[in-house]
Formats: structure tokens, C-alpha cells, sequence
């Protein structure tokens, strides 16, 4: 069996990956949880060094989107720093979007290049803007634009992946959701308020393509399987904005659906980080591999199914 270290295997989308393809591959999370922080290069060099493997996953990431933009100021007073040594020091003492996604990115990448394994970065439709989106979605040689800071580090980390002198792949995923985890996605979040019969603001004019994170799985199977490199988009097979997709959660789980009512980017993120309009994403060059991202209803189909194998397990 192969054996593949990965950061953020703990995570909402490593842990799901971890439980659907560990009969085919050894996990070993490289976490702060197992001791080791991806923002010491020394700590990932000296883990990578002593571990047999072909493969490295990054997944680890700072994802709080508004909490990044709390945090840029600090990360650029740092960055204007011109002692690199003196940044290293500052960005040590705090876990800022910067420091994990972009620092801790470079330090994984060093230690895969030193000790000569590949390596798979797994990234976001966010780098993207959502202006002028190309009729079909984007693809992986349109180029990024960032719009908010978490996106900007995000796009930094994948340049420093590209950069790298070892083989390389970045996956582009959006707004992962599963059915069971202990820290809600979006789709978990609407479910639960809803199930509580609370108010929903739905908004209408941002378009996204929620992904699966099973089918995700499949992706890092077989971009490992078969070898391959580059950039791959694999978000969800359907395009649709946060109100349709909460109108589908009603629908599929026989919730109240009057619960939600229509917003725009403009109310909803007032005070917060700018989000991009439209993020359609084109899934065409992962489809030639045989791989077929879910659409959102699909999805939500797959997720009633399973937790309805779960309960009826428990009560076996």
C-alpha cells in the first residue's frame, strides 16, 4: 500500500478524502495536531526527510474569508518589513492568512523539493474575480485576479507551487460540502438553521459551484494514478447562487423553504470581504480523465442517502 503525507488531513475535505481512499493508501497527517506546525520550515523539512513517500497533499489552508481581511493590515506591516529574517520572527507568533497559506505553502514546497517528492496543493475558485467570467466558466489558463486577501494568498501559494522544481499539481476546488463532519460547510449551516425553523437570507446575485467533497476523492485518486501535473479545476457540476442553493437544501430535506429570503452581495457581505460575482468554473480537463463532478442536487441526493445509512446503523 502507498503511503501519502498530507497536511490538513484532518480537515473537512482531508478527513473525508482520508476515510473514502484509505483502503488504498497509508495516511500520515503532518498537523499541528501530530506535532508538526507547516509554518516551521525546519519542522516539515525534518518530518519530510525521515518518511518514505511518493506523494505529498497540501491542503492545509487559513479559510475564514472575512477573518482574512481582519488580518491583512497586520500581514502587510509585516511584509513591508525588509529583514526577512525579522518577517520570518513576526509571522511565527501568530497562525495569519499569510503566514499559513502562503509561508507555510513555501515551506511544504522547499521540503518536497529537498527531499524529492511530488507534490498535489489543493486551491480555490477564489482566485478568480468573477468579472467578465468566459462563457462556459473558467478554465485553468484563464488569469487569476484576486479580490479579497484570503484569495491573494491563496493565488500566492499557487505560485509558489509553480514555481517548484519537483513535479507538481494544483486542484482548484469550491465551497466543499459534505454530509457528517464536526465543524459545519455552508450546506450543513443552512440545513441546521433551517431545521430550527430560523430565517434564511439567500443571496442572488453570486454564482458559484459547490463541490462534493467525495467527488473530490476521486480527483486526488486519480490525478495520482495517473501521474498527472498542472492545473486542474474540480468544482461542482452545477452553477447556481447561495439562495437557489438553499431552496434546493429545503426541497431535498422537506424543510421550510418560506424560512428563506433574497439578499444581495452588496447586503449581505456590507463590512466584509469583497466576493466575486460570478465563479462558474469549467470542469473540462478533469472530464478527459473520466472524472464527473456532481452537481449540486446531486450531491444533496448522495448526502440524504448516506445519513440515512447512518441512522438506520444506529439503530441496528
Amino acid at each position: 500500500m502507498k503511503k501519502i503525507i498530507g497536511t490538513g488531513l484532518s480537515g473537512l475535505v482531508g478527513s473525508r478524502v482520508v476515510e473514502l481512499l484509505c483502503a488504498s493508501y497509508e495516511f500520515e497527517d503532518m498537523s499541528r495536531k501530530t506535532g508538526i506546525d507547516i509554518t516551521s520550515a525546519s519542522a516539515v523539512l525534518d518530518r519530510l526527510k525521515n518518511v518514505t513517500t511518493e506523494y505529498v497533499i497540501h491542503m492545509a489552508a487559513y479559510t475564514n474569508v472575512d477573518g482574512a481581511e481582519e488580518e491583512k493590515e497586520k500581514d502587510m506591516k509585516i511584509l513591508r518589513y525588509k529583514d526577512i529574517e525579522k518577517q520570518q520572527v513576526e509571522f511565527s507568533s501568530y497562525q495569519s492568512p499569510w503566514c499559513i497559506n502562503v509561508v507555510g505553502t513555501e515551506n511544504v514546497v522547499k521540503a518536497a523539493e529537498a527531499t524529492e517528492k511530488k507534490l498535489l496543493y489543493i486551491s480555490t475558485d477564489f482566485v478568480f474575480d468573477g468579472e467578465n467570467t468566459p462563457a462556459g466558466g473558467y478554465t485553468e489558463e484563464d488569469m487569476p485576479h484576486p479580490v479579497n486577501w484570503y484569495a491573494t494568498t491563496k493565488h500566492e501559494a499557487e505560485l509558489r507551487v509553480q514555481e517548484a522544481k519537483i513535479p507538481w499539481t494544483i486542484v482548484r476546488i469550491a465551497y466543499p460540502y459534505r454530509a457528517i463532519f464536526e465543524k459545519n460547510d455552508f450546506f450543513r449551516a443552512i440545513k441546521q438553521r433551517l431545521s430550527q425553523g430560523q430565517q434564511i437570507a439567500g443571496i442572488t446575485d453570486h454564482l458559484f459551484c459547490p463541490t462534493f467533497i467525495d467527488d473530490i476523492a476521486v480527483v486526488v485518486d486519480t490525478l495520482m494514478r495517473q501521474n498527472m501535473t498542472g492545473i486542474y479545476h474540480a468544482a461542482g457540476g452545477q452553477v447556481l447562487s447561495p439562495y437557489d442553493s438553499a431552496i434546493a437544501i429545503a426541497d431535498t430535506f422537506g424543510l421550510d423553504k418560506t424560512l428563506i429570503n433574497k439578499t444581495t452581495r452588496a447586503e449581505y457581505f456590507q463590512n466584509k470581504a469583497l466576493r466575486p460575482f460570478n465563479l462558474t468554473m469549467n470542469n473540462g480537463k478533469i472530464k478527459t480523465l473520466g472524472v464527473t463532478m456532481k452537481g449540486f442536487q446531486e450531491g444533496l441526493e448522495e448526502i440524504k442517502a448516506q445519513i440515512s445509512d447512518v441512522t438506520s446503523a444506529s439503530k441496528i
